[in-house]
């Protein structure tokens, strides 16, 4: 088999996995986990891009491999920076509540 279609087949498991549906969280679980959950997804779309990137640079690895991984790695960061700023503005909005 081929190393390239290895890779492709790694990350297309990878991302079928992702494109599932998530059941629903228990009555105790709550939001907190949720996020807790969202962000290890985070960390782990980041540290699969370090891989790729640290891969192809040393051992000239599958460049559409690393091109993919930082494609996810750029939609990862958006979505967060994204959260972030909602955040905020609800944040603001809250401070600006008459009590």
């Amino acid at each position: 088999m081929d190393v390239r279609n290895s890779l492709a087949l790694q990350a297309y498991a990878q991302s079928r996995l992702a494109a599932q549906p998530q059941p629903q969280m228990a009555e105790g679980a709550g939001a907190g986990a949720a996020f807790a959950q969202a962000v290890e997804g985070f960390h782990q779309t980041l540290a699969y891009s370090e891989t790729q990137a640290r891969a192809a640079m040393t051992s000239g690895a599958d460049p559409h491999a690393l091109v993919t991984a930082l494609a996810q790695t750029e939609l990862a960061v958006e979505t967060a920076v994204t959260v972030r700023d909602r955040v905020v503005e609800a944040y603001q909005e809250i401070l600006r509540m008459p009590v």
